[in-house]
């Protein structure tokens, strides 16, 4: 594993195995991708791939976005869900899924348009607004279940219903047709510019990176594929580097769109023989990436969206053709406050501590003058402690800039002030 931090955050890049030129595996199913591709085009318009000088400039290649925000879903999820739909057979008992996210919104859309009835499940804890996406666009052809406290207790009611009710599970990742849907952005890709060397996606189960391999590593196996997995919920990298499927215990699902405990075995298959590269991003450099293309491209790209975007800044290379998969832009306004702050915590701006005052008048006072200097609070918590000389205060300090944090550990060192520095996950805010 190489450590391509820069400022010591934690991003890791790891290098997959050479491709292998030996096609005895070769996939023989380009001719169900271009048909998934015609398919498409009765819901959808092909998405654009921009070129974007700003970025280009930035990096010093050319770089290119994949716009998969632009789909009527606002995410490449439609792609996979529709084309396993007009797969099947028999659709009279109409079709399952489980999901909160962008997959749900893609099964619901397809069964609108063909007139499917369709269930799908979300677990308890989803929030409104994606419960009022999935019922816009499925309106009266699907009926929406609440049932489980998270992912795992939901998918297993699922598939339980599926089999009760003897309806299609439509799985968001772990399936050949729902991969050649992914697919499908591949061919688009080679169709609008047959000059690229680097294509960076998201992984969340693998469906997307195992589509684009599936087509691309056929066509021109030259094209680079890199991989971008979010780091606290890296189920592809771990799986990779331990030569078989691992469920992760715990992740971060801040990246929702890309947190994934375990990868599905298709996928898995395919992006373990194909991908060239693997590259894990800090959650807080995804807050960062948010904010950086709302200010300067003005776009609004959910976390998943912009991990091929966050990869540009560990590619130690220059003057090639870059495409980065815009994988969605279904981003919650009401997540900002969450973003900001993980942000800020990353570039090394905001700090919290778990600090031992003084329990008398004007302790804070002389905290302030003595020890912060222009930086600010941000976060006060005080529990008054009887018959103790210090009691214990939660302080949250943003700083002007990232080395000051620095001086004012040296100064709280200096007047023997007994402090703990805190993870973000310690504060309840």
């Amino acid at each position: 594993m190489i450590n391509a931090s820069k400022n010591l955050k934690k991003n890791i890049k790891i290098t997959q195995l050479q491709y292998n030129s030996d096609m005895s595996l070769k996939y023989n199913n380009i001719s169900n991708i271009i048909n998934a591709s015609k398919n498409l085009k009765k819901i959808m318009k092909i998405t654009p791939l921009q070129y974007n000088i700003d970025i280009s400039l930035k990096y010093n290649n050319n770089i290119f976005l994949k716009r998969e925000d632009l789909t009527p879903v606002k995410s490449y999820k439609l792609r996979g869900a529709y084309n396993k739909i007009i797969s099947l057979q028999d659709t009279s008992n109409g079709v399952i899924t489980c999901s909160a996210g962008n997959h749900a919104q893609g099964v619901a859309y397809s069964c609108k348009k063909l007139n499917i009835k369709g269930d799908i499940f979300m677990s308890l804890i989803t929030t409104q607004q994606k419960i009022d996406k999935v019922t816009k666009f499925g309106d009266n052809m699907i009926n929406i279940h609440l049932v489980g406290n998270n992912f795992d207790e939901t998918f297993e009611h699922s598939i339980n219903y599926s089999k009760l009710y003897n309806k299609e599970f439509i799985h968001p990742f772990n399936d050949l047709k729902v991969i050649e849907g992914q697919a499908t952005i591949g061919y688009e890709l080679l169709k609008q510019n047959k000059n690229i060397d680097y294509i960076l996606a998201p992984i969340g189960g693998g469906g997307l990176c195992a589509g684009l391999c599936k087509y691309i590593k056929e066509v021109n196996p030259l094209i680079k594929i890199i991989g971008v997995e979010p780091l606290n919920a890296a189920s592809m990298y771990k799986s990779i580097k331990a030569k078989k499927i691992i469920k992760l215990e715990n992740i971060d699902t801040f990246v929702d769109g890309a947190a994934v405990k375990q990868v599905g075995d298709l996928n898995y298959e395919i992006c373990n023989k194909y991908l060239d590269e693997i590259i894990l991003i800090d959650e807080g450099h995804v807050c960062t990436k948010i904010l950086e293309v709302y200010n300067n491209q003005s776009l609004i790209i959910e976390p998943a969206g912009v991990l091929s975007l966050c990869a540009l800044d560990f590619l130690n290379i220059t003057n090639k053709n870059i495409v980065c998969i815009i994988s969605g832009g279904n981003s919650d306004v009401f997540r900002m406050n969450e973003i900001m702050e993980r942000s800020l915590l990353y570039q090394g701006l905001k700090h919290y501590f778990k600090i031992e005052l003084k329990q008398k008048v004007g302790a804070l006072k002389e905290y302030i003058l003595n020890i912060l200097g222009d930086n600010n609070i941000i976060y006060f918590k005080y529990t008054r402690i009887i018959n103790k000389e210090t009691g214990p205060i939660i302080l949250g300090i943003e700083t002007k800039t990232k080395e000051d944090i620095i001086y004012i550990m040296d100064k709280m060192d200096l007047y023997n002030i007994t402090y703990e520095k805190l993870n973000y996950n310690d504060i309840s805010i």
